[in-house]
């Protein structure tokens, strides 16, 4: 059987390189340095990154905020387990939310959420399933959505992680240091390997920090299930590149520094907010689905983690870096018994 345009993005990992855990020293986590000119890997770790950037450079990073979207109840009528995925909320209240239980909800019904003490808390009431899967859900509580997720909800662990089920320290881990923006259910993994310290050694080094916002949404969730790049339908994610992130870009890029994503979701905002060929402000719903062949116009270098195959970051990061390259370099990441995913180990490419 020939082989489709998505096997091309498959490739063999152990699952013993999956992280289950970061490391306790974030900025210890290897990182392996792609360079596109001399088409040369070298291997670094994250704590090298002052000396490894150049004083001139930006680095950009996505400080969205990780809600704990995870929710565990059961069914009033029937007493059955429901296990949900908080996605987002409406003006009017109206959560839309994934969810999951033996047998079919009907409009109507309610969930007993259960709380991260493990006490029966407030009730969602099934409004509507909508078009997508998810269910237009309505919560019995006047309280402000996110201060009510904090005591519902659990921390949205892909299920590569310990099958998604959180441990109490995750709450802090699957967060980055930065983030201040709540609406993201999955990490901008990339940002988890900076530390107050690290940061401090590259604004004493004269690199810029801007901040971009991206949500990460459902869709990361969501392989590639067609065999054709171009049939994909991409989800479409909140972003924002405010007026003076701009400013600092366009600034340091005059005077010959590179603006460097920290992430695929801060890529996926540069490279959105110049589609015109211009970096300008922009903010709204994004589906930049970036793959060959792509025309980059604003990000320069990407800072990111291990991909899983068949997904639309790999494609991202091969459409960037170069496809041969980037084969080649996580090859030798499986050779090398490099950390892979959320928790693991990160890739800067030059």
């Amino acid at each position: 059987m020939p082989m489709s345009e998505l096997d091309q993005y498959d490739y063999e990992l152990p699952e013993g390189l999956i992280a289950q855990y970061p490391l306790p020293d974030r900025s210890a986590a290897r990182l392996m340095v792609v360079d596109r000119s001399s088409a040369q890997v070298r291997h670094h770790h994250v704590s090298d990154l002052p000396d490894l950037l150049d004083p001139d450079d930006c680095l950009v990073i996505n400080d969205s905020k990780v809600i704990p979207a995870r929710l565990l109840g059961y069914r009033r009528q029937t007493g059955g387990r429901w296990e949900g995925l908080f996605v987002d909320r409406d003006t009017r209240g109206i959560w839309r939310v994934l969810g999951k239980t033996r047998g079919k909800l009907a409009a109507g019904e309610r969930i007993v959420l259960i709380n991260a003490l493990g006490r029966d808390d407030i009730e969602l009431e099934f409004l509507a399933r909508l078009p997508d899967k998810t269910w237009a859900v309505r919560p019995c509580s006047s309280e402000d959505p996110f201060a009510l997720l904090d005591r519902v909800g659990r921390v949205p662990l892909p299920p590569y992680i310990r099958k998604g089920e959180m441990r109490p320290e995750d709450r802090q881990a699957y967060q980055t240091i930065y983030a201040r923006d709540p609406g993201s259910v999955a990490a901008p993994t990339a940002g988890l390997h900076f530390t107050e310290r690290l940061f401090h050694r590259l604004i004493d080094r004269g690199i810029a920090i801007c901040r971009v916002t991206l949500h990460v949404g459902l869709g990361t969730f969501q392989p590639i299930k067609v065999e054709s790049l171009d049939q994909h339908v991409m989800h479409r994610e909140w972003a924002c590149l405010r007026p003076d992130a701009v400013e600092i870009i366009q600034t340091r890029r005059r005077a010959g520094g590179r603006a460097v994503a920290v992430g695929t979701t801060s890529m996926r905002v540069l490279e959105t907010a110049a589609r015109a060929g211009e970096l300008r402000p922009f903010c709204g719903e994004t589906d930049l689905f970036i793959r060959p062949p792509f025309q980059f116009h604003a990000a320069d270098a990407l800072m990111t983690n291990f991909h899983l195959p068949r997904s639309t970051l790999l494609v991202l990061v091969r459409t960037f870096g170069g496809d041969s390259l980037l084969r080649r370099a996580y090859e030798e990441a499986v050779n090398q018994r490099y950390r892979f995913f959320s928790y693991g180990d990160a890739m800067l490419i030059v």
